[in-house]
């Protein structure tokens, strides 16, 4: 890519071609963080410390410089080399600060950058392209784990403010980068521009994995073993996916709007990685929202198995008592106090020798028949188990 998407995009704000409706650039926090805080950060207070790193793509190969201070990052960037510079940790705000006004990035976009959690955006002004996003990981028993991550395009830099700090942030793309040679010069800062958005979304599909693999595990519980507890842990991935949904899918329509208000200006490359990013955000969307519909399948799933089970308690009661109710009768009418004396009527069997067996072989036999007609009508199958 001959020229940089920034240099289109700051023409585009200068022709005014690319409008904004009043506040579109003021930071909306989220009411509360899609997901637990990462374990460094509950180590730390819930805010870990800031340190600067930087790789500055020479000609000759790629430099790695660490735990930066002012002076160096100054030094850096009046020297002109094309640099990638991670903020990680937000523990300092003040040198946070100081690290945005020093790069020029503008001051409307700091708040969005330094204030979490936010929700996922995307923003043009000046010469900065800006994109505020969350990455997600699955912690302990598929809960989800969240860290928002500001990715800055300008002119000579890529500028990542990422919350928690790794060892080795976006490894795929820092391997791919020192492998390369020559290293990436100007023209190619929009391509890692776009690297690292797309690193941020593939860290989702192998967390949709983990969840499809469970969900699959919890629909075949609810035929086995409904317990409430497979309804909870279902209801728990869906509150899951409803997040995960909700923090990606705005990178979407943000990013058409950006196409087509500056169509004219972005060339076919830069239109093009915002395609396949926008591709690539619709197909995680589409992957949660089929999970999100196994996890409705799973709770359809344990109705019924637990409907099955009700039925099969009650057709158990349902034998017993038609077994029974000719017993009762029988035993009631014979339980009769009568005085043989005085009624007109008699019963005979009181007075047989035999009486007494005979009514028990008889309510016997009334049994033995009903069970034999309720097997041959199928009533003694077990509805509930597995076909």
């Amino acid at each position: 890519m001959q020229h940089g998407i920034t240099s289109k995009l700051s023409n585009t704000i200068k022709g005014s071609r690319l409008r904004r409706s009043s506040g579109a650039l003021k930071p909306h926090r989220l009411s509360e963080r899609p997901g637990d805080l990462p374990g460094p950060l509950f180590v730390h207070g819930g805010i870990a410390p800031t340190r600067l790193e930087a790789l500055i793509f020479h000609p000759d190969g790629l430099q790695r410089r660490a735990n930066l201070n002012l002076e160096q990052l100054e030094d850096l960037k009046q020297g002109g080399a094309p640099l990638w510079l991670r903020v990680q940790g937000l523990g300092d705000p003040q040198l946070i600060e100081q690290v945005l006004a020093l790069l020029e990035v503008p001051a409307e976009l700091h708040p969005a950058l330094v204030e979490t959690p936010q929700r996922t955006r995307v923003d043009v002004l000046g010469e900065s392209l800006q994109v505020v996003t969350h990455r997600f990981e699955m912690g302990a028993s598929c809960q989800l784990i969240s860290e928002q991550v500001g990715i800055v395009l300008q002119s000579n830099l890529v500028l990542t403010i990422e919350e928690v700090p790794r060892p080795l942030a976006f490894p795929e793309l820092t391997h791919w980068m020192e492998q390369l040679q020559p290293p990436p010069g100007y023209g190619q800062l929009d391509d890692i521009f776009f690297f690292l958005v797309d690193e941020v979304l593939d860290q989702m599909l192998p967390l949709l994995e983990q969840l499809a693999d469970q969900l699959d595990y919890l629909e075949e519980a609810t035929l086995r073993r409904p317990t409430p507890r497979v309804l909870r842990q279902a209801y728990e991935i869906r509150s899951t996916l409803r997040h995960a949904r909700a923090m990606i899918w705005p990178l979407r329509s943000q990013l058409i709007v950006l196409m087509r208000q500056s169509k004219r200006i972005l060339d076919r490359e830069a239109i093009r990685s915002f395609r396949e990013v926008t591709t690539h955000v619709e197909v995680v969307f589409e992957t949660a929202e089929l999970l999100r519909h196994q996890c409705d399948g799973v709770t359809t799933s344990y109705m019924a198995s637990i409907s099955n089970r009700m039925n099969q308690v009650m057709k158990v009661l349902t034998i017993i008592s038609s077994i029974f109710v000719p017993l009762t009768f029988i035993a009631g009418v014979y339980g009769m106090n009568f005085n043989p004396e005085t009624s007109p009527w008699n019963m005979p069997e009181l007075d047989a020798y035999y009486g007494y067996p005979i009514c028990l072989a008889f309510m016997l036999a009334i049994s033995l028949l009903q069970l034999y007609w309720l097997w041959k009508r199928g009533w003694f199958q077990d509805w509930t188990g597995m076909r």
